[in-house]
């Protein structure tokens, strides 16, 4: 069961109130920044229960009294601070409340498969203007046809960490090809990686030896700069294999700088899959959104559904899902993943 805990976030309002009125508060600049920010998510989270009380209140003394049309509104943002409140009592984990690094990368299934990597970067980028949260696209590496390669974006806001984790995994695309002369039914993959995007005080230490830095000519947009020098590059992580590319940049060390800092997202990510799936083994539970399958199935032929495999939650609007609308897709393994313990 999902609870929210109102005592324990005023008791640690309070605390940290305390130690924002320190006056050596921000000598220490990293771990100030940290604690600030807290300090608003927690208020925030207090005010929205406030409202939600208030709401309650005035449905309660209102009904039979105001006229249904005036009712209406606050009843509809009483459901929504409610989805809210429950939402944030699903967030436990290191870096849930954080922001998110997501990397796209195409699968199996040639050109229609990159082309499926570009349709999620899009539906993502939806997603987010819907929340509200913020984005920036780090790196896109071009399909040799059509689509992307890859694509590695930034999407900042409350608990964004928390909710991508929803997205982890394989995303499978059922459609007629437009890439078929004859038009036949494809099916295409994706593979959605979601990392927290650590700051500096969080960041994961990496030796130099454990990494190899080769360059390369940036391909795609971007004007004679990008043309005419080598400045992407491409970091391996030899000890986990883990690949970073970033050519976004107009300069190699700004590139270079960029891939170190999702590189070591990705670290934290790859430490926190296997807690998750160590903590799943310790509970006989199966570890959610990892492993070879798809985690989620997005058919538009010869009917139109998607369906998640790790829920069952399923929706016939599949236009409505690859324009945005992933909210009761996230909950639904949010809730599903509280209830196993993950």
């Amino acid at each position: 069961m999902v609870t929210f805990d109102v005592a324990s976030l005023t008791t640690r309002l309070a605390e940290l109130e305390d130690e924002l009125a320190r006056p050596d508060f921000w000598s220490d600049q990293q771990r100030a920044a940290k604690l600030s920010a807290e300090h608003t998510r927690t208020q925030r989270k207090l005010e929205r229960y406030q409202r939600l009380q208030s709401n309650v209140a005035f449905l309660d003394e209102g009904a039979g009294t105001f006229p249904d049309e005036e009712l209406e509104p606050v009843l509809r943002e009483t459901q929504q601070e409610l989805a809210q409140l429950q939402e944030d009592a699903l967030f436990s984990g290191e870096y849930d409340a954080g922001d998110a690094v997501v990397t796209i990368q195409a699968d199996a299934g040639g050109t229609d498969a990159q082309d499926w990597a570009e349709i999620l970067l899009r539906m993502y980028l939806r997603w987010a203007e819907r929340r509200g949260f913020q984005t920036e696209i780090l790196e896109t590496s071009p399909g040799e046809e059509y689509g992307i390669k890859s694509a590695t974006l930034t999407i900042k806001g409350e608990n964004a960490y928390g909710i991508l984790k929803a997205e982890r995994g394989k995303h499978r695309l059922v459609r007629l090809s437009p890439f078929d002369s004859a038009h036949r039914r494809h099916t295409s993959f994706a593979q959605v990686i979601v990392a927290p995007l650590l700051d500096d005080a969080e960041a994961v230490d990496i030796d130099d030896d454990e990494i190899r830095i080769d360059t390369f000519r940036s391909s795609g947009a971007g004007g004679q700069h990008v043309n005419k020098t080598d400045s992407a590059v491409r970091i391996t992580h030899l000890p986990t294999n883990i690949v970073v590319s970033v050519q976004n940049e107009r300069s190699q060390s700004a590139n270079k700088e960029t891939a170190m800092k999702i590189l070591r997202s990705r670290l934290a990510e790859k430490a926190e899959e296997e807690r998750e799936a160590e903590l799943a083994r310790e509970r006989g539970g199966v570890n959610m959104g990892f492993g070879g399958n798809a985690i989620r199935s997005y058919v538009l032929h010869p009917y139109q559904q998607v369906k998640d495999a790790r829920t069952g939650f399923e929706v016939g609007n599949a236009q409505g899902v690859l324009d945005g609308d992933l909210d009761g897709f996230i909950r639904a393994y949010l809730l599903h993943a509280a209830g196993n313990g993950n």
